[in-house]
């Protein structure tokens, strides 16, 4: 579980258009090594720390919501600085805006919020050397088998706001 940091920590853009304030540790930290985050990121992989959105704080100005493609084909959501065009998080399909990625490059102290899990090594850059000790897997995994019990209690607390926005009728 991801608790080197003390809470709440902050983050933004490089040019400090968007500021952020994370209240909580986040429910998981994934390292993910697909294709499609390495060509998002432009990196080998991306790390990006779940929180429920009402956990975190804009600080500054909000940013703007791009609707980009992804693998799974159902879309996400990326929070980019409108100024330096730095993402800063995205909202994927299958929670939608309940549970926002958090960039974790883009926090003050990245440090703070290590990979819990990597996944989708089956994809990852050859010369990338996992560390021992921290879970990896192929593809995704199931999240009974690695997510804290805290973690999972506070997700169980979302799904009411993820079906209720599953089932939105399109405007």
């Amino acid at each position: 579980m991801t608790v080197a940091a003390t809470f709440p920590i902050e983050g933004g853009c490089d040019c400090r258009a968007i500021r952020y304030r994370m209240a909580s540790s986040p429910l998981f930290v994934h390292c993910c090594h697909c294709r499609w985050c390495q060509r998002e990121s432009g990196a080998s992989f991306a790390l990006n720390a779940m929180i429920e959105a009402d956990r975190i704080t804009n600080l500054a100005q909000d940013p703007e919501l791009v609707h980009t493609p992804s693998a799974s084909g159902a879309g996400q959501v990326i929070a980019r600085c409108p100024h330096c065009r730095l993402a800063v998080w995205s909202h994927y399909a299958g929670s939608g805006p309940a549970v926002r990625f958090i960039r974790v490059g883009t926090l003050d102290d990245p440090d703070a919020l290590p990979p819990d899990i990597h996944i989708f090594t089956a994809s990852k850059q050859p010369w990338v050397v996992l560390p021992a000790g921290i879970p990896a897997v192929p593809e995704y995994y199931d999240r009974e088998a690695y997510w804290p019990s805290a973690s999972l209690e506070r997700r169980r607390a979302l799904l009411p706001l993820i079906e209720a926005w599953r089932n939105r009728k399109p405007s």
